[in-house]
């Protein structure tokens, strides 16, 4: 039978915990996206970069995020998300700020690698920070204001950076939008409390319901002894195969829209902006719609296939049109952007049903390890490929078929045994 969280303690929790979690990972998705206006505003030109070299340098962030992923995540599970979270928002703003005063590419390069490893532990550490906070019927949901921080971020970062390029140039861009990271950073350290026995504002009964719920999920949960084990599994092993492949269109579409929307239309740099913005706009409202129905149908894999479906057909309609038909080629773009969204809250939640606390947090940093490995590929190929044949349609079929192969392995994934409480996966 399952157990029900108090409303008076779900109320509680999503407002004190939720505009924090995406505050925070808004601020560390703007310092990583901010790269594709600079690319699109003269980086390349101001510093002699080549296009093969400019892919390469944009991608460079993903390579050290997918080194730093595990060990970060560990941390946060056996030590402290408040610590972790704190020293990287520190860092990471530094590095965003310090890329507007780079004069050579070994030092962009640098830094853009920097970038990585510091924001690195962040994703995990939240995931492991919500776990804390949410039971499973709340958790799709919880991870999407989480992973809001993306589109949203980018939503608005679209129309801002446009301005801020185009009034003050792209250097200005990357140090106004890295301070508030630091500015951030001490207010994070103030308000925040690791788990909810160290929060004040939660009654002693409260506490008491939260930890019982979450104790009882543990329970339905079928061990795992190491992280070696749960890394060994088969689910985890086709989930990670499966967000490397999401990955690569996600990120291929983030960091080169705007160099995309601008090369193939007449628009400047605010136009390019807002019109990049839109996708984003749309994947806002596809995110919460599907995380509050997965949650409400206790699904999961239902939730993610079927969107990443529509952005894969989206993406070889747009190729098929062509930029002859601008319009109705970017409004497949807009629902490619919003159908890729869309599953991550979903997505995010399967793990920490299927493995428990002590091997979960490590797990879902290992999944998101590849999938940074992905972005990685799918930025780097995205723009080598738009720089090679002078068009997007090559990017537009590489993404589509990497969406397409990551429906198939979702489709694979199959629950673990002697997991009576989890989600249903199967369908």
């Amino acid at each position: 039978m399952q157990t029900t969280t108090p409303p008076k303690l779900a109320v509680r929790r999503w407002w004190a915990i939720m505009p924090i979690v995406f505050i925070t990972y808004s601020l560390a998705y703007l310092d990583r996206a901010n790269y594709g206006f600079a690319a699109a505003a003269g980086i390349n030109h101001d510093l002699g970069i080549s296009k093969g070299l400019s892919s390469l340098i944009g991608a460079l962030f993903f390579l050290g995020y997918f080194f730093f992923q595990i060990p970060g995540a560990i941390y946060a599970e056996r030590r402290s998300v408040k610590k972790l979270v704190f020293v990287s928002l520190i860092l990471w703003g530094g590095c965003a700020a310090l890329t507007g005063m780079v004069s050579n590419i070994p030092s962009l390069m640098a830094i853009r690698f920097v970038l990585g490893v510091v924001e690195a532990a962040v994703m995990p550490a939240m995931l492991v920070f919500i776990s804390n906070w949410f039971t499973k019927s709340e958790r799709s949901r919880a991870n999407t204001f989480l992973i809001l921080g993306n589109p949203v971020t980018v939503l608005w970062m679209s129309v801002v950076s446009g301005y801020l390029v185009n009034s003050f140039g792209w250097r200005n861009m990357f140090i106004a939008e890295g301070l508030p990271a630091v500015v951030w950073a001490v207010i994070w350290w103030f308000i925040v409390q690791d788990k909810p026995a160290q929060a004040k504002w939660l009654s002693a009964q409260e506490k008491s319901d939260l930890d019982a719920t979450l104790r009882a999920e543990q329970a339905a949960i079928k061990p795992v002894k190491n992280y070696g084990e749960a890394f060994r599994s088969p689910a985890v092993i086709k989930l990670c195969a499966q967000y490397f492949c999401w990955s690569i269109g996600v990120y291929g579409f983030v960091l080169w829209l705007p160099s995309i929307l601008k090369n193939a239309s007449s628009f400047g740099m605010i136009e390019t902006g807002w019109l990049s913005a839109m996708p984003y706009l749309a994947a806002t409202i596809a995110m919460i719609a599907a995380s509050w129905a997965s949650d409400k149908l206790n699904a999961r894999k239902a939730f993610v296939w079927p969107f990443l479906l529509i952005g894969a057909l989206a993406f070889a309609g747009s190729y098929l049109l062509g930029s002859t038909h601008f319009w109705a080629s970017y409004a497949l773009l807009v629902i490619a952007g919003a159908a890729m969204y869309a599953p991550y809250g979903p997505f995010f939640a399967i793990v920490p049903e299927l493995l428990p606390k002590n091997v979960a947090g490590g797990a879902m940093a290992l999944i998101n390890s590849m999938g940074a490995l992905g972005s990685f590929v799918g930025s780097y190929v995205v723009g080598y490929l738009n720089g090679a044949t002078g068009s997007p349609g090559a990017s537009y079929v590489f993404m589509s078929a990497a969406l397409v192969a990551a429906v198939v392995l979702t489709l694979a994934v199959r629950p673990q045994a002697a997991a009576s409480g989890s989600a249903k996966l199967a369908h």
